[in-house]
């Protein structure tokens, strides 16, 4: 009989609100190991979600755990412990791609060097590695972001709205990815999208 995945991701009476808004009032779920996704339509908190889960914010209330560690307890662990980026940030702007890569490997301990180059040629990296991220278009920053996310090896990794701003090549190569980490048995993989993308079969869904 098979075994039910791992739970990677468990959230209890998560309450968060902006100034202008509420969002979440005690929201709970379990994410398992594979690939899980968070949908719903725009407005909804979907990213913010994703940055509470990352630790870049801080819920109003609610405990957060990934692999039992507690993002209030351990708070330096459980942010080693996940992978995150916004997709519009400017922050890395004045760096080449290479050099942000270099500041993963240093971040996260088991990060898989080794596999960069073949991320990079997936995503069809090459010609823009040495180039400020400033001078490349939203679709290659993107790119790198998911260099990173499946170089990390962190036990939860976030991306939002993964295949946005990709070329055709880019996606097939993506769900690729996510075909073979829909499979890991020790880490899971939350997407945040308006709907399930297709070819993308989670092992479960958060509607918000």
């Amino acid at each position: 009989m098979d075994q039910p995945p791992k739970t990677m991701i468990s959230v209890t009476d998560l309450c968060f609100s902006w100034p202008e808004r509420p969002l979440f009032d005690q929201l709970s779920f379990d994410v398992p190991a594979g690939v899980s996704l968070v949908v719903g339509d725009d407005g909804v908190g979907k990213s913010t979600l994703l940055a509470l889960l990352a630790g870049a914010l801080s819920p109003h209330s609610g405990r957060m755990l990934i692999e039992g560690i507690g993002h209030l307890e351990q708070p330096d662990a459980y942010r080693q412990n996940v992978f995150w980026i916004d997709p519009h940030t400017d922050v890395h702007n004045a760096i080449t791609a290479n050099d942000f890569l270099k500041r993963q490997d240093e971040q996260f301990p088991h990060f898989d060097s080794r596999r960069v180059a073949s991320l990079v040629h997936g995503f069809s990296l090459e010609p823009h590695m040495v180039k400020p991220l400033y001078m490349l278009s939203t679709g290659s920053r993107r790119k790198v972001w998911w260099v990173a996310a499946f170089a990390a090896n962190a036990p939860v990794v976030l991306l939002d709205q993964p295949f946005a701003a990709l070329d055709a090549p880019s996606s097939r190569f993506l769900r690729e990815l996510l075909d073979e980490a829909a499979e890991h048995t020790n880490r899971a993989w939350l997407l945040a999208d308006h709907g399930v993308p297709q070819g993308v079969q989670p092992k479960a869904v958060i509607e918000l």
